[in-house]
């Protein structure tokens, strides 16, 4: 079969192909077998599908971006390269233009049959008046339409019905592929209300496909996870990727038999034993209805972190103990298996379905004795120091469509901290702890901030070193890079925890903002990345318990060096990429299809960039300033309860600010003028620049300002002829710095000309700097680079083995130095993590170093 190739590199643009504007999916079986050997995933995804109600038979002109670009006939797939055909069926010649075509998103994949689902076969079939037309259709929309109240019979149906065999009278369907859809056709099939509404396509996913990582873990064992890429999940299975496209899901995966299985998933599953092939069988399923592009897998030989490490384990053991099992599969040392967790949705078409202990959105919360989950009651040990939980009406109804919702349950409201555990790999087990004792004041901290979990439990995962980011959160389950972890150093003001704890609250206020409540239009990253950077200082503060005047400390430091980080990002890249809402007036339009292309996804720099994240953070900021932060809260808390299961654009969130703060339009603050100064220009708005000179002068900035000036005389006097070091070494006494205000000093250190080597090696031993967070160790590896100290170069080399996550610039950095003990460093380094490397990250590190 022939390689897709590369992902159009000459084109920023992603296309979503998908004509979700004639039909919909609105659930997904997936039948998959992780073969770690040939590098593939393969089996089926049976589609249930609706037609829309209403389709408009010609393109309209114009109407967003990718308007026009449904691929409806044979003529329009030869167009253009990236629509040359790849894969076809032998009989896709005979179809016609005139038959009506289901588009999906789709690429790197070998689609091996595509057939009608014979749902009629199935004994347990709903029965239907005996005038009904078109029995196979009835019985779908039957089961689309059954109420949230019967979701686990509908899932039973669902499970049945995919196991159904193909159609007898001529159920392969006739497709083509070509490099980013799938297209799919039944002769003399002309509308979507004919057609087929279950079908079953069988594939394979590829080694290089963009969707998944085939990689080793820090055990040096195979594993394979969602990369969370550009592309998203159209390589994983064939779907419907633009967000109005919203499906529930269930997925059964077979996995050798030592291997651990994590997914997007309502409750733990315990696998059950194929003997015959010696494998796993893993089953999860959810039943809120999201984008496809928020499906997560991850299988690999990971171990679960538990509040004591045994010591076969700590040293590094690979041995089946008893406690290994238990620990993958769901009981403490010495305990059974609990049997009821068992979620009865695998392969079997027994009716009763034994419910799990755990808490779902269907049922009320049940006390569980698994002690491989960590709990925490409903109520509170204590009060927190803020309590934004009584400031709201807890009367708004639902807006969504009927689907379990967590929001309408009392037992769910109260629950603060979700059932959680925590996965990785050996090697990391003892670290990883950290993890776990941050997780139940994390979760207390973001249920108090922003009210309801939306997702009834949660899985943590330490990703391999090659992740491309530090941290990825999906529905039950985050990644997390091995970066976030550390050990508490001497130097760090008893700040150690403070990267990992932020981390996590990132994620978590993902669940909110990113996930519950999704972008509309999947170029305004900010809804989902500016909010979350916004309420991890809100969420970690609340964690920390700190007095408002702590918090308030910590938050102008944090807007300080997120204000650097963002000019120095606007000084160095195009202004096309600087843009918020770069589709401006037309954002959220899609062509007559369903069809649209996301503006620069595919553009390399942009992986790497944080505007999205830092403006729309500045922009919630100003926003704040004009109301008050409590009141602010206040808001989104109003909003999550609005807007939870909906896609929003931009303009839902300032429209509801407006019209609750009508002083703001009194203060000429209009949609139009925040359009204007925030989301549709490049650069800076005037507020933030008078505003990040407030935050410069702020009690925390003044002391490492003051740090500063102590490191830059002790340098001056190092570099002078006749100084003597015992003359001025024991009167300079350094003040303890938190791991924020280190990077701060560092950041001001490396805007010195010439430090000498005497003071890099001073503050090397004063602050620790090679045990500090990755934060701290990416800006002083930066300085050692910068001043070519080479006695640290050990700490260069390290950083970007163990954190590439954070390294791609550095290896520029010692590029364009033009040393060349500097150049083979980044040579080596690169040569030693190219092949576990993220792609995109390869890519542009490979440009500067090859």
């Amino acid at each position: 079969m022939d390689s897709d190739g590369d992902l159009n590199p000459d084109k920023d643009d992603l296309p979503l192909r998908a004509n979700t504007e004639h039909i919909l999916i609105r659930h997904y079986v997936l039948d998959l077998t992780v073969a770690f050997d040939k590098k593939v995933i393969s089996g089926s995804v049976v589609l249930f599908l609706e037609p829309c109600s209403v389709v408009v038979s010609q393109i309209e002109d114009d109407v967003g971006p990718g308007a026009g670009e449904a691929l409806t006939s044979q003529d329009s797939l030869q167009n253009t390269s990236a629509n040359k055909i790849i894969q076809s069926s032998h009989s896709w010649e005979t179809t016609s233009s005139d038959d009506f075509t289901l588009v999906l998103d789709c690429c790197d994949l070998d689609v091996l049959k595509v057939e009608e689902v014979d749902v009629t076969s199935v004994s347990s079939m709903t029965r239907l008046p005996s005038e009904s037309v078109n029995p196979p259709a009835d019985v779908i929309q039957d089961l689309i339409s059954m109420p949230s109240s019967r979701w686990r019979h509908k899932h039973q149906l669902f499970l049945e019905y995919s196991c159904a065999p193909g159609d007898k009278n001529g159920s392969e369907l006739h497709f083509c592929r070509d490099q980013w859809s799938l297209q799919v056709r039944k002769k003399a099939v002309a509308s979507p209300q004919a057609f087929p509404r279950a079908l079953r396509i069988c594939y394979e996913t590829k080694p290089t496909g963009g969707s998944v990582r085939w990689t080793t873990d820090q055990d040096d064992r195979v594993c394979v996870y969602t990369a969370g890429s550009p592309i998203n999940n159209r390589a994983l299975f064939p779907c419907q990727e633009p967000p109005v496209a919203m499906s529930t899901w269930q997925a059964t995966v077979r996995a050798p038999t030592e291997c651990m299985v994590l997914m997007s998933g309502e409750e733990q599953t315990i696998p059950i034993e194929d003997r015959d092939k010696g494998l796993l069988i893993w089953n999860y399923y959810v039943t809120m209805p999201m984008p496809a592009s928020t499906f997560t897998l991850a299988v690999g030989y990971w171990h679960q972190v538990t509040a004591d490490i045994p010591p076969s384990l700590e040293d590094g053991g690979r041995s089946r103990m008893d406690y290994d099992k238990a620990a993958r599969f769901g009981c403490a040392p010495g305990q059974q298996t609990e049997t009821e967790l068992v979620s009865g949705l695998g392969r079997s078409t027994d009716d009763s379905v034994k419910v799990s202990p755990l808490h779902t959105g269907s049922r009320d919360h049940a006390t569980c004795t698994d002690s491989t989950f960590c709990y925490s009651s409903h109520e509170d040990d204590g009060l927190t120091v803020t309590d934004y939980s009584g400031m709201v009406d807890d009367g708004i109804p639902c807006s969504h469509g009927d689907y379990p919702c967590r929001f309408t349950q009392w037992s769910a409201k109260s629950q603060r901290v979700i059932p959680h555990r925590v996965f990785g790999p050996v090697c990391l087990l003892q670290k990883a702890q950290t993890i776990l004792k941050l997780l139940p004041p994390c979760l207390t901290a973001a249920h108090t901030v922003l009210g309801v979990h939306p997702f009834p439990r949660l899985d943590v995962l330490i990703v391999p070193a090659g992740f491309s980011s530090l941290g990825m959160a999906s529905p039950h389950i985050i990644f997390l890079s091995q970066s976030v972890l550390n050990t508490e150093s001497p130097g760090s003001a008893g700040n150690g925890s403070s990267l990992c704890g932020s981390r996590i609250c990132h994620e978590m206020a993902h669940s909110w903002f990113g996930l519950v409540i999704g972008a509309r239009d999947w170029t305004e990253e900010w809804i989902s990345e500016g909010f979350a950077t916004y309420l991890e200082d809100i969420i970690w503060a609340q964690a920390q318990q700190l007095s408002s005047q702590e918090t308030a400390d910590q938050s102008e430091l944090k807007a300080l060096l997120r204000w650097r980080r963002l000019s120095d990002e606007l000084k160095n890249s195009e202004e096309a990429l600087q843009i918020l809402r770069p589709n401006m007036d037309t954002t959220g339009q899609v062509s007559e299809s369903g069809s649209s292309t996301v503006k620069h996804a595919l553009n390399p720099d942009k992986a790497f960039m944080q505007v999205h994240y830092l403006k729309g953070y500045f922009l919630l900021r100003f926003l704040a300033s004009q109301v008050g932060e409590q009141e602010f809260i206040n808001l989104f808390r109003l909003f999550v309860k609005k807007y939870h299961g909906q896609l929003i654009l931009s303009q839902d969130f300032l429209r509801m600010v407006l019209i609750t703060f009508p002083d703001m339009q009194r203060k000429g603050l209009t949609l139009d003028t925040i359009n204007a100064d925030w989301l549709d220009q490049p650069g800076i708005p005037k507020w933030l620049y008078e505003r990040s000179a407030v935050w410069s002068q702020a009690r925390l900035a003044e002391e490492v300002k003051a740090e500063v000036v102590k490191w830059i005389l002790l340098s001056q006097s190092r570099q002078g002829k006749g100084r003597k070091r015992k003359r001025i070494e024991p009167k300079v006494k350094y003040k303890e710095l938190t791991s924020e205000q280190l990077v701060m000093l560092l950041e001001l250190l490396l805007e010195e000309e010439e430090l000498s080597a005497a003071t890099m090696r001073a503050l090397q031993r004063t602050y620790d700097l090679q045990n500090q967070d990755a934060e701290v160790r990416h800006r002083w590896c930066e300085l050692v680079v910068k001043h070519s100290y080479a006695q640290a170069y050990r700490d260069v080399e390290q950083f970007l083995v163990h954190d590439q996550a954070m390294g791609v610039y550095l290896y520029g950095e010692l590029m364009v130095q033009e040393d060349p003990e500097q150049q083979t460093l980044a040579r080596r380094c690169l040569s030693l993590v190219q092949q576990e490397m993220d792609q995109s990250a390869r890519r542009v590190v490979e440009e500067m170093v090859l």
